[in-house]
C-alpha cells in the first residue's frame, strides 16, 4: 500500500535532548499578598461604612446611614469569615474557598450596579462603580496569587516526629 508523505514527514528529526532545563525564576508572592490585603481591606471599609454614606448623599430619598451600616454589616459576614484567610494568604484552598465567595460578591456587585444604571443619578451609578471595581480588583489578585503559590498536587508532607 501506498501513503503520501510529504516531504516534511519523512525528514523529521528527532527531538534534541535536553540536558538541562533552565529554571524558572519564581516570581515573588508578598507584593501581591500585600496588593491583595490592601484591596481587600479598602472593599470592607468601603462597603461597610463608605457606601451607605455615599448613598444617603446621593440618593434623593436620603436613605438612613445606619441602617445603611447593618444591612452591610449583615451582608458582609462571609467577608468577615474570609479576612483571617486572605490576611495570611498562604493556603491555597482556603485562597480558592475566597475566591467563590467574591466572585459571589462580584456577580451580585455587577448586578447592582446594572439595575442602578436606570434610574440612578451618574454620583450613585459611580459609587457601585467603585465597589465593583475593587471587587474586581480582589479577584485579580486573588488569581494572580493563587497561581504563583505553590502547587496544590505536589505537596510532600513531613512526617512528623
Amino acid at each position: 500500500m501506498v501513503t503520501n508523505r510529504s516531504d516534511s514527514e519523512t525528514n523529521i528529526t528527532p527531538p534534541e535532548k535536553r540536558v538541562g532545563k533552565p529554571a524558572k525564576a519564581k516570581k515573588p508572592i508578598a507584593p501581591i499578598r500585600q496588593r491583595l490585603l490592601m484591596t481587600w481591606l479598602a472593599w470592607l471599609i468601603y462597603r461597610l461604612i463608605g457606601l451607605p454614606v455615599f448613598i444617603s448623599v446621593f440618593n434623593p430619598s436620603n436613605p438612613d446611614i445606619v441602617g445603611g451600616v447593618a444591612w452591610q454589616a449583615l451582608w458582609l459576614v462571609p467577608a468577615f469569615i474570609l479576612t483571617p484567610w486572605i490576611v495570611r494568604g498562604r493556603s491555597p484552598y482556603a485562597l480558592l474557598i475566597a475566591s467563590m465567595f467574591t466572585l459571589v460578591y462580584l456577580g451580585a456587585s455587577g448586578v447592582v450596579l446594572f439595575t442602578r444604571a436606570y434610574g440612578s443619578s451618574w454620583a450613585e451609578i459611580g459609587v457601585y462603580l467603585i465597589d465593583f471595581l475593587l471587587l474586581l480588583g480582589i479577584n485579580i489578585w486573588l488569581f494572580i496569587l493563587l497561581k504563583r503559590l505553590p502547587s496544590m498536587n505536589n505537596v510532600v508532607k513531613q512526617p512528623r516526629s
